[in-house]
This record gives C-alpha cells, sequence and structure tokens, in this order.
C-alpha cells in the first residue's frame, strides 16, 4: 500500500514510484543545439575552418550589405526567383540590411522563403504588405520623451540610453528605423552617433535627476561600442549616487556569439563594468534578444557559458512575429532552451507598429493565446512577460490588461496610470489578419477613426 509521503516512496520495497509517465524526447529538444561546422554548406563558407569562422572581425567584415554580396554568398542555394524578390526587398525596405555569415548559416535555404531567420533579416518584395493606417514612423514616441538627444525619459525612475545608431545586424523590424542604420529609399534616419560630447549633456540630465535609478544603455547596440566608450559609460554611470541599476542591451549574442569568445578587449570591458558595479552594490545586467530556437547553437551555449563563468546575468527580450515565432510550441521551445543556456526569458513584446513590416505582425490574441501556452511548460522565473508596448508612449502593458479588445476590428486599448496618468493607447492588430467586413472598415478614415473614437469610449466605461 502507498503512502502519501511526498517522496512517493514504499515503505515495503523501497521501489520509487513515479506518478509522471518518463520524459519523452520531444521533451528535451531543447538541450540538443545545433552542432559542427555547419556554415560549411554555404557556398562562401565551405573552406572557412571553426578559427576564421568564430573570429568576430572576419564576421562583421563578411556581413551582407548588398544584394550583389547575398548573390555572391549563397550562389547555387537559392532560386532565381528568389534573388529577384529579394533584389526588390533590399530596394524597398525602410531599414538597412545587414547580416552576418553566423545567421547566414542558420537558414534553412531549401525553404528560404518560409525559413524564420530569414524572415527576420533580408526582406523581400512579395512579402511586404500595405503599413497600418494609424503607423507613425516612431510609433513609442521616444523622441517626444527625449529632454535630450538620444536620452528617453518615460518611466519615472528609469530612462533609455540611446548610445550609438549602428548594430552588428540590422532587424527588419527594428522599433527603432527612425535613427538606426544608415538612410534608405523610404527613411532618412535621424543621426545618434557614438559621441562622447552628445553623451555629456546626457549625463548631466541623469546627474540632476535623483529619481533615476536604472538606466538601459542601448542604441543601436552595445556590441559596436569600442571597450574605452563601454567603460566610461559604465564607470560614469555607477559613479553617480542615484543610479542604482544598469542594463547593457544588445542583439549580439542571438546574431554573433564569437565577439563573446573573441573579443577579449571587449568582453573584459564589459566584466569590468559588471565587477565594479557589484562591489559598489549595484546592478549591471546583459539584455539580449533571441526571437527563435534556430538561432541558438553550440557557439552560443559557449559564449554565454563564458559570461555565466564571469556572473554576468543575461535576461532575453523576444519580438513576437507573423512566421518565426507566433506557433505556441516554437515559443514553448525557444523559452526552454533560453533557459538551458542560463538566459532569463523576460518580456516577449507584441511587434511595434513600425513602417514596412506588416508582415511580422500578429493579432493582440495571438500574444494571448500564446502566453497562456507557455506559462506552467517551466519554471515562473523562466517564464517571460508578454507585453504590449503602448504605442504614443504608454510603456509596456501586460497584453492581458486591456481596458478593451475590440477583436472584430483589431483595437486595443490600453491605460498606463503610473506613466501618463489619464490617457490612452491605442494597439492595432494587422489589417490583414481580420475578417473581409472589418478589411473594409480600415480603407475609409471617417470609419476607422469612429470606431478608434468608440473603443475609447467602451475603455472609459469599462474601468472602475
Amino acid at each position: 500500500m502507498l503512502t502519501s509521503d511526498p517522496s512517493s516512496i514504499n515503505p515495503t520495497d523501497d521501489k520509487i514510484v513515479h506518478k509522471r509517465p518518463p520524459a519523452g524526447p520531444a521533451e528535451l529538444v531543447h538541450k540538443h543545439l545545433r552542432t559542427g561546422e555547419f556554415w560549411r554548406t554555404i557556398p562562401a563558407y565551405k573552406d572557412v575552418d571553426e578559427a576564421t569562422f568564430l573570429d568576430h572581425i572576419w564576421q562583421g567584415k563578411n556581413s551582407i550589405v548588398t544584394i550583389d554580396r547575398l548573390i555572391e554568398t549563397i550562389q547555387g542555394l537559392a532560386s532565381p526567383e528568389f534573388i529577384e524578390d529579394a533584389r526588390q526587398g533590399f530596394l524597398r525596405a525602410p531599414m538597412s540590411v545587414r547580416v552576418s555569415p553566423y545567421m547566414i548559416a542558420t537558414i534553412d535555404w531549401n525553404d528560404p522563403y518560409n525559413d524564420p531567420i530569414r524572415t527576420q533579416f533580408l526582406p523581400l518584395a512579395s512579402r511586404l504588405r500595405p503599413d497600418h493606417p494609424m503607423l507613425s514612423l516612431d510609433s513609442l514616441h521616444e523622441q517626444d520623451d527625449a529632454p535630450v538627444p538620444g536620452l528617453t525619459h518615460r518611466y519615472p525612475d528609469k530612462a533609455l540610453f540611446l548610445a550609438l545608431d549602428v548594430c552588428p545586424v540590422y532587424c527588419r523590424f527594428c522599433t527603432r528605423s527612425y535613427a538606426v542604420g544608415t538612410d534608405t529609399q523610404e527613411v532618412e534616419k535621424v543621426a545618434l552617433n557614438a559621441s562622447p560630447k552628445r553623451w555629456e549633456r546626457i549625463f548631466q540630465y541623469i546627474s540632476e535627476r535623483p529619481e533615476l535609478e536604472d538606466i538601459v544603455i542601448s542604441g543601436g547596440d552595445m556590441y559596436q561600442l569600442a571597450p574605452a566608450h563601454i567603460k566610461t559609460i559604465g564607470e560614469r554611470l555607477l559613479n553617480m549616487p542615484n543610479i542604482r541599476r544598469m542594463r547593457f542591451a544588445t542583439k549580439g549574442p542571438a546574431v554573433m556569439p564569437m565577439k563573446i569568445l573573441t573579443d577579449n578587449n571587449w568582453f573584459d570591458a564589459l566584466i569590468h563594468v559588471v565587477e565594479m558595479g557589484r562591489k559598489m552594490g549595484k546592478e549591471v545586467v546583459l539584455h539580449t534578444h533571441f526571437n527563435h530556437p534556430n538561432e541558438i547553437t553550440w557557439i552560443t551555449e559557449r559564449a554565454m557559458q563564458r559570461l555565466f563563468e564571469k556572473g554576468v546575468f543575461v535576461r532575453n527580450q523576444c519580438v513576437l512575429q507573423r512566421g518565426v515565432n507566433d506557433d505556441p510550441e516554437t515559443m514553448r521551445l525557444l523559452v526552454k532552451r533560453l533557459g538551458h543556456l542560463n538566459v532569463h526569458p523576460y518580456y516577449v513584446y507584441l511587434h511595434d507598429l513600425v513602417k514596412g513590416v506588416e508582415d511580422l505582425r500578429t493579432t493582440l490574441q495571438t500574444a494571448i493565446n500564446i502566453e497562456k501556452y507557455v506559462r506552467g511548460s517551466t519554471a515562473g522565473f523562466n517564464t517571460p512577460t508578454f507585453v504590449c508596448d503602448a504605442p504614443g508612449g504608454g510603456g509596456k502593458r501586460d497584453v492581458h490588461s486591456a481596458e478593451y479588445y475590440d477583436r472584430e476590428n483589431g483595437i486595443s486599448v490600453y491605460t498606463a496610470p503610473s506613466v501618463k496618468e489619464g490617457q490612452y493607447f491605442l494597439y492595432f492588430d494587422p489589417v490583414d489578419q481580420l475578417g473581409p467586413v472589418a478589411q473594409a472598415r480600415w480603407k475609409d478614415p471617417v470609419i476607422y477613426n469612429a470606431m478608434i473614437a468608440d473603443a475609447i469610449e467602451k475603455a472609459r466605461a469599462y474601468q472602475p
């Protein structure tokens, strides 16, 4: 007879009674990372040895920035139709194109149209959709909340320090396409170059605001900061009495993890700031950005282990994207795989209203459904919060916290009492994901403005 002892051990035979069936292979997939010299399947990299491929300088020099370089790199892997589609996509994209060899090598070139890595970085004209009628270039109004160029002060005790405007790769879906990268045919960028002179005004503002305790250093991408600049920014901020927390934000570990392994000067500068903060009783962490489990390979694991051994805490901020990770099982695998590498899943963002990438956005309902699926599959501290970064400057709101959600017309209304009290912030589902009748309504400004006004009124009525 079994006892109720939590250990589930039978006292008569000392045999453990398993109350759950053994985990099958599907439950352990997150531990199985891509191994070997997988990049050699790419024609341009077939003779590249491991030492060369892991060299961050080689990765930077061989990044894809033009359609001609892409053709030269993948010759024979993609159809002429795909190449022409990409050629037109490069011309029409609002974001500059820059893709590392590491990312190129993780794409499944047997099916590039549907590959989640290609979808994020290489634009195709055939996949472009009309922008939502309510889209604006700076949908989060970061510049409206900037007291000095390159500093967004929205939350009471936190500010965003945009240190530079370049990245190791350029994501099609970048929320800062108004500033990041070079000018394109679609967008003339705001200049936020890595300038110590510009930073001085930022340091002065932060030092004069005692309520500021938490600074996010982003851009652009701090991966591209020189070691001396990392030390300068880190030391200046840590020496301010009001600053308690710092976060260095970078896409780098997802798109060029070898830099952590081979750029020792950069790595040492980061560790210097982390250890300086720890001795002062202040938190310095790394925030990164993985969107799909295929981005994580044995190289990633080695890089994350090096950070872990030095005591660097790493959090991940993911963007929910159609055709990339809007499948519940894909998101679950990503979350589990990140946890396996000691990277804490932090946020999953609803895709911002970004120019030229309507094909990547999903509905709010999709985010709600996936969050329900993921929750409970791993420990709570390794379960991300699904958020909407409310357009118009409302900040990050839990996707479940909308005051009102008109699913038929794709309008959700949020409030942010501690950020901008009394205001309403609207997120819009992609029009092509709505029904035919609703799609027709979004073609008429008179009708859709009335729909928006009605949604706000209903949100106001539902508030306690």
